[in-house]
């Protein structure tokens, strides 16, 4: 099966080796057809630290590396 990879904004990179990225998506509401817009925020293993807040990032599916990391930073997302 393949990893998921999401696209998001860094909100923070207080921890070591740790950032918090958020995610957003967009869909279709069933009922009202409008478009909604739903975030959610992921915790990413960051090795170097070398993201800082605000920083457009992908991140990456992997096994668990703590109690709440179970995605990794791929690479910093192209403007």
């Amino acid at each position: 099966m393949p990893k998921r990879i999401l696209s998001g904004t860094v909100t923070s990179d207080q921890n070591e080796q740790t950032v918090t990225v958020l995610v957003e998506r967009r869909y279709t509401h069933p009922v009202m057809k409008k478009t909604v817009r739903s975030s959610k925020k992921y915790r990413a293993h960051d090795p170097e630290n070398q993201f800082k807040v605000g920083d457009s990032v992908r991140i990456e599916e992997c096994a668990p590396i703590s109690k709440s990391k179970r995605w990794r930073v791929v690479v910093e997302a192209s403007a």
